[in-house]
């Protein structure tokens, strides 16, 4: 029987795989990426692939920006190594890519710390092929709270966050909606005039914690012609005592329910093999204490068990499609690297 995974074109919304190519850069293996990444990216049928910058804790301050353009810039240099990649710029750009059989990388901010307190180097972040942006990641930024300091302060966008998030919808970069505070949230939604992604969150009706949405955010999300990415690798998010293939499924349906099958995409956040190899296991995040089970979605090679279970549940191979990458190419194709009408000349 045929899949309908085989036919999709997938798209992963947040791999943070950058910074395990990086990790063994500095350990004499630049060819990891070929070795490890490359056929786990071929076996998912990842065809588009969003490549988040994050900044580790140590970096955040006054190494943030410094450490933000030296992984931006491993990542041209992975194009450059692979022609089996391309960075793309634009949904016209991926369509190429993926017409060529190359995969698609996208490059994606997430926290935005080497913005600091200026507004303007968001341009400076679009001229080196930035196209998706996430403000917070667990703490406070000079532009906004995360989702892990909700219990200690409520802080939205600061005036400098509304000021990138209009210089973003200007310009043509996705706003990144994962990771934000319910303050933070509340802003996009009231301020945002273009479709947002998150890129990796779940529901928080299905798994309460701080880091998934509540039906009124994406409900909120969808309204705006947003898409949310389901994060399934991570189990706290998907259910800390079963993180199956069946639960993604689960808070999939859900997401439907509430919003559409339109809303729906897969943002995995792949770090479990990173968080290994570099701290020998998790680190504690805000809100995330305890202990969980292995996720049964790994690695981009586990993605077709999503489909698998989707189809066990009578999901039709269209809605099938939209989930694996039909979604997210639709608000990449209307905002990555298309200036606001307003904007233009």
């Amino acid at each position: 029987m045929t899949s309908p995974h085989d036919g999709a074109l997938v798209a992963d919304l947040h791999n943070d795989l950058i910074l395990l190519v990086d990790h063994f850069d500095r350990r004499g293996r630049p060819d990891y990426f070929g070795e490890f990444w490359l056929p786990e990216l071929r076996a998912g049928g990842v065809n588009v692939q969003v490549l988040p910058v994050f900044i580790d804790e140590q970096f955040q301050s006054e190494g943030a920006l410094r450490r933000t353009l030296l992984l931006i810039e491993r990542i041209h240099r992975l194009a450059e190594q692979y022609p089996q990649l391309a960075v793309c710029r634009t949904g016209a750009d991926i369509a190429r890519a993926t017409a060529d059989d190359r995969i698609a990388l996208v490059i994606a901010l997430e926290g935005a710390h080497a913005l600091g307190q200026d507004p303007e180097l968001i341009r400076t972040m679009e001229r080196v092929g930035v196209r998706v942006v996430s403000l917070a990641h667990m703490g406070r930024t000079m532009l906004a709270d995360g989702s892990g300091v909700d219990d200690s302060s409520c802080g939205g966008l600061t005036p400098q966050g509304l000021e990138v998030l209009a210089e973003m919808e200007r310009l043509g970069i996705v706003f990144d909606l994962s990771h934000l505070g319910i303050a933070g949230v509340e802003d996009v939604l009231e301020h945002a005039r273009r479709p947002p992604l998150a890129t990796h969150s779940a529901c928080r009706a299905v798994t309460d914690i701080h880091r998934n949405l509540s039906d009124t955010q994406l409900k909120g999300v969808a309204n705006l012609g947003g898409v949310i990415g389901v994060a399934a690798a991570i189990p706290p998010f998907i259910d800390p005592g079963l993180p199956t293939a069946a639960r993604v499924v689960d808070h999939i349906e859900y997401l439907a329910s509430v919003t559409s099958i339109d809303a729906v995409a897969l943002g995995p956040d792949f770090v479990d093999d990173y968080f290994q190899e570099v701290y020998g296991g998790w680190p504690t995040l805000p809100g995330m204490e305890g202990t969980w089970g292995a996720s049964e979605i790994q690695r981009p090679s586990d993605l077709p068990r999503i489909t698998e279970e989707m189809m066990t549940r009578g999901f039709s191979d269209a809605d099938i499609k939209k989930v694996l990458g039909g979604n997210a190419m639709r608000v990449l194709d209307e905002v990555m690297g298309v200036p606001a009408a307003d904007s233009v000349p």
